[in-house]
């Protein structure tokens, strides 16, 4: 027998830890993949990467460690139907440790987590920071003007926490219930049955050299084969955009339209701390013809979390959200309150803006789409993560009621009653009332969309009967270059803004140098990088990433212009895809275990 890579061992080693007595666990020791023992295939050998896949069996397989894919997890596992007859659910994550790919403000409404675990304060859950004041602000560059703070932006009830160390916690609940939990496997592939039907995934071959070969630490991945399997990716998922196109699950519903997040986390004297104090604004730096906004707010005992929100429907394709959020750390209002601290911590992530009109169909033969897979955020109160916990308990309990029906051993099966309990959730009356918010920006301006959200939020509430749609993705929103104004932006000073590199090492991501970039131009668009992108938008990627994974280099005389992709600086934020002209970028999975390695974000 080879021996397994030591970082199966380690994943095996800590689940037989959590359930040595788990006749699952014993068999999934020995159906770890195992290492290759040569680099290639010998003269007369069977291609190492052309072996069979182990195969794993569960009822449900979870794709995502994230609240959405958790809480579906718990949702199960605490039925009576799993704790009377046995039910087996593994959730897999891509990011090396729970947690360490989550992103997020955060400003958390515990209203799902109440339904949830009804007692998280006695089991602990890291919620300890309670808003206790909000503010409002329009900036001018020297000047902030306090702003009546709408409905959707109070907080009151709400806690200031890292969804992160949150994400790490509901894994711990759902490890106690039975559940199999394994970081640092990242799913790659959707299985499907001769009839289309999907019946798992597989995750990731690893150990296989930049070009293409089986390296000595060759790894096959597993196929985990399940009744039911639910994608909880985040936005922008990779498999659960292949599944909506298979399935044409937005045949009914405006294309998605996203916001680039960037965050940064502050340590900061304790005496300048106000622990609870929530700040949005609008305004500077950003054109007005630019969605955009920021948060800043102080944790406990002496945090700054802020950060910048820019809508990736901009037009000006020389819009670099990085510069935008540096900038925005100048204004008096944001640097009296960062002064003499230090960051610790940077990263970036999209965020789902379609809201209400841009839900696909949450359902297809064999699966479902969770939490921010589907959209399920309030643009409007700057919050999803409640969302995404209660779209899990949904599917979860609609899983259930499948798998104690007469149809519980059939594969492959679309459980519908998943979309129907969120339909009639109040997820879908809270997203359906705020719907017209977002796209009145394009439709009235900023001025104009500051008082019709006001209206929205103040006196109508989602009761009219109109619908505001949008009708294009972001990538066809972007201007092509002799239409567009440069921009300059200020010089980093080391202390309070910072150069991108710089930053992107408090990020903590790494990626083998030697494997094949996860960042792959469509075969079908090899022009469209250097013909369209560079030559008719000067190349956006290199502004709109925000980890400098994309740049365009020449000869020394400007010639002969080519893309190079510097995909180990990769932050997993998915931007790329949704934002290159004619989205040429395919996103898919690295090896398991690389990416970002956030901690407390």
């Amino acid at each position: 027998r080879r021996e397994p890579t030591p970082m199966h061992v380690r994943s095996v080693h800590r689940a037989l830890a959590r359930r040595a007595r788990s006749c699952q666990r014993a068999r999934f020791r020995c159906l770890m993949p195992r290492r290759a023992l040569c680099s290639e295939a010998d003269e007369g050998e069977e291609d190492p990467m052309r072996e069979p896949r182990e195969e794993m069996e569960f009822d449900v397989v979870i794709v995502g460690g994230g609240p959405a894919g958790l809480s579906a997890a718990i949702e199960i596992m605490k039925s009576p139907l799993a704790q009377n007859e046995g039910v087996t659910v593994c959730v897999v994550e891509k990011g090396g440790e729970i947690g360490s790919h989550i992103l997020s403000g955060n400003v958390f409404d515990p209203i799902a987590l109440d339904e949830l675990i009804p007692d998280w304060q006695e089991k602990g859950a890291p919620l300890e920071t309670k808003v206790t004041e909000d503010k409002f602000f329009y900036l001018t560059e020297t000047s902030a003007i306090p702003c009546p703070i709408p409905p959707t932006l109070h907080n009151d009830g709400n806690y200031i926490i890292s969804l992160g160390n949150l994400t790490q916690w509901l894994a711990q609940q759902a490890e106690e219930l039975g559940v199999e939990v394994y970081p640092g496997f990242a799913a790659s592939e959707v299985l499907y049955d001769d009839d289309g039907a999907v019946i798992g995934v597989a995750t990731k071959d690893s150990g296989i050299a930049k070009d293409g070969t089986p390296k000595g630490t060759f790894t096959r991945g597993i196929e985990l084969k399940a009744k039911q399997t639910l994608l909880a990716e985040g936005a922008r998922g990779s498999l659960s955009e292949e599944v909506m196109e298979k399935y044409d699950l937005r045949r009914n519903c405006d294309p998605q339209t996203y916001g680039l997040g960037l965050k940064e986390v502050w340590e900061v004297d304790e005496a300048k701390a106000k622990p609870g104090h929530v700040m949005h604004t609008v305004g500077f730096p950003t054109a007005k013809d630019t969605y955009a906004g920021s948060f800043l707010y102080h944790m406990e005992p002496n945090l700054v979390l802020c950060g910048y929100v820019v809508g990736l429907d901009y037009e000006n394709t020389y819009t670099n959200p990085y510069q935008e959020f540096q900038k925005w750390k100048t204004h008096p209002k944001v640097k009296e309150q960062l002064e003499g601290g230090r960051c610790i911590s940077y990263g970036a992530r999209v965020i789902n803006e379609g809201g209400y009109q841009s839900i696909p169909k949450l359902t297809f033969p064999g699966g479902a789409l969770l939490g921010c897979s589907a959209g399920f955020v309030n643009v409007a109160r700057i919050k999803g993560s409640h969302c995404a916990i209660k779209s899990g308990m949904e599917a979860g309990k609609a899983v259930v009621e499948h798998l104690d029906s007469e149809q519980k051993d059939n594969l492959g099966v679309e459980v519908r009653k998943y979309q129907e309990n969120m339909e009639k959730s109040w997820v879908f009356e809270e997203l359906k009332s705020v719907r017209n918010i977002h796209p009145a920006f394009h439709k009235f301006g900023f001025y104009g969309f500051m008082l019709y959200s006001a209206l929205e939020a103040f006196i109508l509430k989602g009761r009219g009967w109109w619908t505001f749609r949008n009708d294009k993705p972001d990538s066809a929103r972007t201007a092509k270059k002799d239409q567009c104004t440069p921009i300059e932006y200020p010089k980093p000073d080391g202390v309070l803004t910072f150069d991108l590199l710089t930053n992107l090492q408090r990020s903590g991501t790494y990626h083998d140098d030697d494997q094949p970039s996860h960042l792959v131009v469509k075969e079908h668009m090899a022009e469209v990088p250097v013909d369209v992108s560079f030559s008719e938008y000067d190349g956006p990627e290199g502004r709109f990433c925000p980890a400098k994974v994309y740049e365009y280099i020449t000869d020394d005389d400007g010639s002969n212009p080519r893309l190079q992709i510097n995909a180990q600086n990769c932050l997993h934020c998915k931007t790329c895809s949704i934002k290159t002209p004619e989205e040429y970028i395919k996103w898919t999975v690295p090896e398991g275990g690389g990416g970002p390695q956030y901690s407390g974000m």
